[in-house]
């Protein structure tokens, strides 16, 4: 599924923070992460937020048409207005932080989410029940920016991968969960669950402190280092890591700011395509319309629609966890082409099954093969399709062009998202099998993108993935930082 944005927003971006300057902790200092771990539960209580909105409409398909009367267009615009409305909320993500604060954009997107379930719970008709999911769809566009970067940012150089991660574990957790109460509570009970993690996430703000980043950026100097001393623990020594992210802040400043037309220059092109293609391989191979009406295909396969969603639902958590931690060992391009065939299988065993159902052939071996190809595909999909292409974004992008070029990559995501969403039942009422082959074909185009590009990827990985991680890694300064830009 589908995140992170404003095409001036260069040096803001969620890639940029990973990038930042990892600090070195000095092991005598007495550091207490007490502050960090809460900082992280209470943000992450958004990401929460954001998996509920995306798994809202798959347990709800039948008994919303039913209360409401909506037809099959109407019904598959509410699904998929939540990706439109996402993809404004990324555009806003970036301002909205830079100018409230980090805290400031996690409450206004919370706002966004209350207001969007109050309005889907109240709704008597298809206009307020889609601006309700538009209203959550902006607010999960603003938390799939704004969380990743606030975490990235309170967190420690030990802790900043294994937490940053938790971020995509609880979207999956939360999608899995509505998906599961969604089979046993009506949907007008199972969008006021939406109100709890976004209960938790405004009061916990009052008690967790604001990004010591921003607070730098913004000239905010005491603050900004009480901030820092609140996460860190009262007897740390963190003049040092104060410094640093001083430097780094002032060096970034400084650095030219890419345009949307700089992307298309001949030395970034290589980069641009992988990562753009990338993220139309992950949505065009059917991910948001699968998730998104999940009970609607086991429905209309004869299986259990409640037991099905349920498998579905553990199963994503438990890959996503594993993938979490086995990315880094298990290699980016094998993890995409395992994911990629085992998506390509899945989607043509639901078409096998689909196919036995429509011509009235072997009807007792289609529920299996269909839950056995759903299945697969999202076991496939969490294992690598899902998070990877993510990673290689922010690991591809020079970091004068990481803003930019992660913006338009986000927005051809998000506009996937919308698309595939929004056709998913047209297509299915026109051919059952046929639109699995379709997602087959595409999954089995973005397997042969990732092997034509292997080479472009192994021939020019060392320049592109030179970033400030790498350079304060090996204890580069900022001069050699901008020399390199320059080039």
């Amino acid at each position: 599924m589908a995140i992170e944005k404003n095409m001036e927003q260069t040096e803001h971006t969620v890639e940029d923070v990973m990038a930042a300057p990892l600090i070195t902790q000095d092991v005598k200092s007495k550091e207490d992460n007490f502050m960090v771990y809460i900082s992280t539960f209470v943000a992450v209580c958004g990401s929460f937020a954001f998996g509920s909105c995306a798994g809202y409409s798959s347990p709800t398909q039948s008994a919303i048409r039913e209360d409401l009367h909506l037809s099959l267009a109407e019904y598959s615009l509410f699904g998929s207005i939540l990706t439109f409305g996402a993809m404004i909320g990324a555009v806003a993500s970036g301002p909205l932080a830079d100018f409230f604060g980090r805290k400031g954009a996690l409450r206004i997107s919370t706002a966004f989410c209350t207001a969007g379930w109050l309005a889907i719970y109240f709704a008597q008709g298809p206009l307020p029940l889609d601006i309700g999911r538009l209203a959550t769809g902006f607010g999960m566009g603003v938390f799939s920016y704004v969380v990743p970067v606030f975490i990235a940012e309170i967190a420690p150089k030990n802790l900043r991968g294994a937490l940053t991660a938790a971020n995509q574990l609880m979207i999956c957790t939360g999608v899995s969960v509505a998906f599961i109460i969604g089979t046993v509570l009506t949907w007008r009970v199972l969008a006021l669950t939406g109100l709890i993690p976004c209960a938790v996430l405004l009061i916990g703000l009052f008690f967790v402190p604001e990004s010591p980043r921003w607070l730098a950026k913004i000239g905010k100097h005491k603050e900004f280092e009480a901030a820092l001393r609140k996460l860190r623990g009262k007897d740390a020594d963190v003049s040092e890591e104060a410094d640093e992210i001083q430097d780094y802040i002032e060096t970034l400043q400084k650095l030219p700011k890419a345009k949307l037309f700089d992307l298309f220059q001949r030395r970034y092109l290589r980069s641009v395509t992988i990562g753009v293609g990338l993220m139309v391989c992950q949505q065009f191979g059917g991910i948001n319309g699968i998730c998104f009406y999940t009970s609607s295909i086991f429905e209309s396969a004869g299986f259990s629609a409640d037991i099905g969603t349920i498998i579905y639902a553990v199963l994503q958590v438990i890959i996503t966890a594993l993938n979490a931690l086995f990315v880094d060992k298990a290699g980016r391009k094998p993890l995409l082409l395992v994911s990629g065939a085992g998506l390509v299988i899945g989607c043509l065993l639901a078409a096998v099954s689909f196919y036995l159902k429509t011509y009235e052939i072997g009807l007792e071996a289609a529920p299996a093969l269909a839950v056995t190809g759903i299945l697969l595909y999202i076991a496939s999909f969490s294992a690598g399709m899902g998070a990877v292409p993510w990673i290689i974004m922010s690991e591809i992008f020079p970091i004068n062009i990481k803003g930019a070029a992660g913006s338009l990559a986000t927005l051809v995501n998000w506009f996937g998202a919308w698309l595939i969403s929004f056709t998913f039942n047209f297509l299915l009422s026109w051919s059952s099998y046929g639109t699995f082959l379709v997602y087959a074909a595409i999954n089995l185009a973005g397997i042969l993108f990732i092997i034509v590009m292997e080479e472009l990827w192994n021939r020019y990985k060392q320049p592109l993935m030179l970033d400030f991680t790498t350079m304060y890694g090996h204890g580069c300064q900022n001069a050699k930082i901008a020399r390199y830009i320059k080039t």
